[in-house]
């Protein structure tokens, strides 16, 4: 049983070793992404195993049926990325990692939310120019406000258990209601409805073709003043020169984005010395109320032996069994 690993950092190689020399399975690992010019790179191998936020390369699946790869393993949970119809038509199994470790996501948001409320960046900014005064920037306490959180799945679970921690309120909107949160009376009936209530939003939703830019103009009209807004799902959710236009103004008081809508030439890449082309980008990251992190909400060491083992234990159980509980184009 061979596999071909790509996108491999350095602070995973240690978990692929490890679990080759237990399994007894050759890996091969890469560090680059899939692409259209390294297609043949997979020949002679029985698995490919995945990470990359951009699109999976377009003949990847016809590829992978020439030669006869039967599975692609990705080390993520989204698969907005793949053209998972051209999979099943190859007769490509995909599996993904549907949860690695839902509380490094969950704690990374609310570690953003109270740095937003408690005003952070403006301070290190003010630290940074020897202005030591604390005036006007006063700060908000999580357990006074009312937290919306949009999607209740395992992420979006713990982070209603952390905030509920501090005494925030909490309401929920899913239009797949988890039984003890419903039983908890948490859910609102409509986004509206959630928008309307919450002093801060949280986003853990996938993203979906009809979900793109749920969060534009017409959404951020119906929040509260002065919401607050955190994003560690899918940057595609938020329309970023809306969200722009509604921090400028102060409708939203701040916004903590570890997703960015077209962050694939810019996060995970060293930049230094290179100007910014992405200008949308550029005024984004200017503004003092807007906490932008390159998609690290994942990125512990639990997330990412799960992440690596998880990934590689499916593409084993896909080969010898024809089966694996992550299958996501079944």
């Amino acid at each position: 049983m061979n596999f071909i690993a790509f996108s491999v950092r350095d602070d995973e190689r240690p978990y692929f070793e490890k679990w080759a020399q237990v399994n007894n399975v050759k890996v091969d690992l890469h560090s680059e992404e899939i692409s259209e010019d390294n297609l043949d790179t997979i020949k002679g191998y029985d698995a490919v195993i995945g990470l990359q936020t951009g699109t999976y390369p377009l003949g990847l699946f016809a590829k992978m049926q020439e030669y006869g790869v039967k599975d692609l393993s990705i080390r993520n949970v989204g698969v907005d990325n793949i053209d998972l119809a051209a999979a099943s038509q190859k007769g490509v199994t995909v599996t993904n990692v549907p949860a690695y470790s839902p509380n490094a996501i969950a704690e990374f948001a609310v570690t953003q939310l109270m740095q937003m409320l408690r005003q952070t960046r403006t301070y290190r900014r003010k630290f940074a120019e020897q202005d030591y005064r604390w005036a006007p920037y006063i700060s908000k306490e999580l357990r006074s406000m009312t937290v919306g959180v949009v999607g209740t799945g395992r992420i979006g679970r713990v982070f209603i258990q952390i905030v509920q921690g501090f005494g925030a309120k909490v309401v929920a909107f899913d239009p797949y209601r988890n039984p003890e949160l419903e039983a908890a009376g948490l859910y609102v009936d409509s986004l509206e409805e959630l928008f309307a209530k919450a002093d801060a939003i949280s986003l853990h939703m996938p993203a979906t073709d009809q979900d793109k830019h749920i969060i534009g103009q017409e959404a951020l009209a119906q929040m509260k003043d002065g919401v607050y807004l955190v994003n560690t799902a899918r940057g595609s959710l938020i329309d970023t020169k809306a969200l722009i236009a509604a921090l400028k103004s102060g409708k939203v008081a701040g916004a903590a984005l570890d997703t960015y809508e077209a962050e694939t030439p810019i996060f995970n890449h060293d930049l230094r010395n290179q100007a910014l082309t992405d200008e949308t980008f550029k005024e984004l990251i200017s503004l003092d109320n807007a906490l932008v992190t390159p998609h690290i909400a994942f990125y512990t060491e639990t997330a990412v032996k799960n992440m690596v083992e998880i990934a590689l234990d499916s593409a084993k159980s896909v080969l010898e069994t024809g089966q694996a509980s992550t299958i996501v184009n079944a």
